[in-house]
């Protein structure tokens, strides 16, 4: 009798622990939400978790970015309705903003109008765990990120100062960002150079700048915002955006702000 109420108080509280809001359920979307009156050329910005999510910077980040596009003159919606990804909808945007998106949050469907929307010019930006290994469809990780993510350091070195360098500093995304520039961030690794499946890369960290650990060493070249120039559509990948503070940062600023004209064709 007594082990039998144990165990039934270990039951109750098992299903009474406070589930962790860095792993919420997975939701799978099928009615999509009412877009505002007269949205066009807009700004959607997508922060949808089916896995990590980023509960430090994403409801900070989102005002941000809608604040971006007020500045562009440009309406935003912000949502973590999937089911948005249909042509008719996303006909509304020019630029889909993936703000550390996690999981495979989209159905096949949802996932062939975005392809659609990429195909026929659509501008994408993807920010940190939107390029995260919890992404498995091959069109998702072919067109958006074109490498894998291995890690990122932990611990006492979790969030580090780090010396990114410009590569292409012509590029207008990198159009006034100041240098030397040191953020502090969660600085992501991935198993290859996305150079080598076709990415242009616009900035890399310096690695000696800060403590990656032994396996997450990339070596000479570690990029961390790139681009894909095989696509009709803008499609612009930063690994930053771990830190709240970041989005306040003026060059990260600078940089996202310039990534939403791009990628809206301008």
């Amino acid at each position: 009798m007594v082990l039998k109420t144990l165990m039934m108080m270990a039951l109750v509280a098992v299903a009474q622990a406070p589930s962790d809001p860095h792993l919420p359920p997975k939701v799978v979307d099928t009615v999509a939400p009412t877009l505002p009156a007269h949205i066009q050329r807009g700004v959607l910005i997508m922060s949808k978790t089916n896995g990590w999510r980023h509960i430090e910077h994403i409801p900070h980040s989102n005002m941000v970015l809608a604040d971006i596009a007020k500045q562009l003159g440009r309406p935003s919606f912000a949502t973590e309705n999937a089911a948005i990804f249909n042509d008719d909808q996303l006909a509304h945007f020019s630029v889909v903003v993936l703000n550390s998106a996690s999981g495979d949050f989209l159905t096949p469907d949802q996932q062939a109008a975005f392809a659609r929307f990429v195909a026929r010019g659509g501008g994408v930006i993807a920010l940190h765990a939107a390029g995260d290994n919890s992404h498995k469809a091959p069109w998702y990780v072919d067109t958006i990120i074109g490498t894998t993510f291995t890690g990122h350091p932990n611990g006492a070195d979790h969030i580090q100062p780090a010396r990114v360098e410009i590569v292409q500093p012509r590029h207008p995304i990198m159009a006034g960002v100041k240098t030397p520039w040191n953020p502090s961030d969660e600085w992501y690794s991935f198993d290859r150079n996305p150079a080598t499946r076709g990415m242009t890369i616009l900035a890399q960290v310096d690695e000696a700048s800060y403590r990656p650990g032994e396996t997450l060493r990339m070596g000479a070249v570690h990029p961390v915002m790139w681009i894909n120039p095989r696509t009709k559509g803008r499609v612009f990948y930063s690994a930053l955006g771990h830190e709240p503070q970041l989005y306040d940062d003026p060059d990260y600023r600078r940089i996202l702000t310039n990534a939403v004209r791009w990628a809206a064709g301008r």
